[in-house]
């Protein structure tokens, strides 16, 4: 199925923040701004990927490597990326890992870095970013969910937890930051086909189930949640805020 997609005018010489940029959704969403003429700074714990997608863009960008469940590695390199690229128009809060885990031998310590994980470093951006966005007169933050707990999806409760706390941050830091022309959005995908996902996951079976829930009758690549995030981050967006953005072929 061929596709042509939108050119947003207003995403060019804009300064674009990524985490979790090197791999799946996130290296489809850093790809897709610097397509656009963004400038794009992304972070990622995995050194190799990153520098090898760096290496593979054009144009003027950044990466940074840290390990995003450590905050004070965090604050250093969202500081890295704006001493090279400037002040983010825009923060893609996108790391994530919907790792497989039994309700019954979930202990406290990996509940807790499964928050740190999922959910936690999304707060700690935003407050790293925010003040340049003001500076800058507005901005777009947008947050990846999830659809796994609107399905009410087994096999990883933590994950589900900490992606259906997404919803609630987005809202709140909407109002904290509406005042200065910051939006602040979720999108929220369904099962998208990253290589993760087909490496671990996806059988015929289980593939076969997923489409039947859905309205529309494909899987769902990672470059459809790419363009819903260009849209939230465009001025084409400009009066979107507080909202959930489905991207998930209407399985809910």
């Amino acid at each position: 199925m061929s596709q042509e997609f939108a050119n947003y005018a207003s995403l060019n010489g804009k300064t674009v923040f990524v985490t979790g940029g090197a791999g799946g959704i996130g290296a489809q969403t850093v790809r897709a701004f610097a397509d656009q003429g963004a400038k794009v700074g992304f972070l990622d714990i995995n050194a190799d990927a990153g520098n090898a997608l760096l290496a593979d863009l054009d144009g003027e960008h950044a990466f940074a490597q840290c390990d995003l469940r450590d905050i004070d590695a965090l604050r250093t390199a969202l500081e890295e990326l704006k001493d090279e690229l400037g002040h983010a128009h825009v923060l893609v809060n996108n790391a994530a890992h919907d790792d497989r885990h039994d309700w019954r031998k979930v202990t406290p310590e990996y509940w807790d870095e499964r928050m740190a994980t999922n959910i936690r470093h999304m707060f700690f951006a935003i407050q790293s970013v925010a003040p340049g966005m003001i500076e800058n007169g507005g901005g777009s933050i947008v947050n990846l969910g999830s659809n796994s707990w609107w399905e009410a999806g087994a096999g990883f409760p933590a994950y589900a937890t900490a992606k259906s706390a997404v919803h609630g941050l987005t809202r709140t830091m909407a109002r904290e930051l509406g005042d200065h022309r910051i939006r602040v959005n979720t999108v929220v995908p369904g099962w998208i086909m990253t290589e993760r996902q087909k490496e671990l996951w996806v059988t015929p079976e289980a593939l076969a189930k997923q489409v039947d829930r859905q309205c529309l009758p494909d899987p769902i690549d990672p470059v459809y949640v790419a363009r819903m995030v260009l849209f939230l981050a465009s001025d084409d967006a400009a009066m979107c805020s507080a909202g959930n953005f489905m991207v998930e072929g209407g399985s809910i």
